[in-house]
């Protein structure tokens, strides 16, 4: 997530995204996270598309399970700790193994945000977890050496897609980070003309469908793959 100034309205809205901490309820836990508004900007608040796809991939069952998965612009964290939450549940009936069938998630953003991010993912992960949750820098279009390419899974993004001028590099990056198999998931609201160029861009390179939409919110899920079917997860 870039680390810039960001107007969202004012009210409530603005009033919670210059609170000190956010409270939310996933994966059964209760999750409080810091925010630093100040000294870190829209990096350091939990933005409504993070809530959304959190609730998305509790809502839909989506099976984290033994996969790996990388989160680019984490922000608070907030998405990759439910991530790595929702990737230990079992079935019914079935022992959760933490050792052999959990999610292995990456947590990435630009260096500036990784001490606040790494702070939030410790405090609100139980320790036998903490070990399958990965905080490292990702500088779109900078870092990729750092990461085996085609090696994830899924790839999730929210409230990424604001800043025309990181559009190719966050391409790049996605093309680095997928093969056929590997799933995007990318949680916006459309503010902006430059928001849907985007999403034209990404459709050059991906095959891109909306997945989801929240009316109370006004935040799109779009999903993309490489091939171009569009397979069930």
């Amino acid at each position: 997530m870039a680390l810039v100034p960001y107007e969202e309205g004012g009210g409530w809205a603005a009033r919670q995204l210059h609170s000190p901490s956010a409270t939310f309820r996933f994966a059964s836990r209760t999750i409080r996270l810091q925010q630093d508004w100040r000294r870190l900007g829209v990096a350091a608040v939990v933005w409504d598309a993070a809530v959304v796809l959190c609730a998305y991939l509790e809502m839909e069952g989506i099976d984290l399970r033994d996969r790996s998965v990388i989160e680019l612009g984490a922000g608070t964290g907030l998405l990759g700790i439910v991530v790595t939450l929702l990737g230990t549940k079992e079935p019914v009936g079935v022992r959760a193994l933490y050792s052999t069938c959990c999610a292995c998630v990456t947590i990435t953003d630009r260096a500036a945000a990784l001490e606040f991010l790494e702070s939030n993912v410790q405090a609100n992960l139980p320790p036998e977890l903490r070990p399958r949750a990965v905080v490292k820098e990702l500088t779109w279009g900078k870092d990729l050496d750092n990461f085996p390419p085609g090696a994830f899974d899924f790839v999730l993004g929210a409230d990424i897609v604001y800043l025309e001028e990181t559009f190719v590099e966050l391409l790049q990056t996605l093309e680095h980070l997928c093969s056929e198999r590997t799933v995007i998931l990318l949680s916006c609201r459309i503010r902006y003309e430059r928001d849907l160029k985007f999403l034209k861009m990404l459709r050059e390179r991906f095959s891109v469908s909306e997945v989801h939409y929240d009316s109370s919110k006004d935040v799109h899920i779009y999903k993309a793959q490489r091939v171009s079917r569009k397979d069930d997860f």
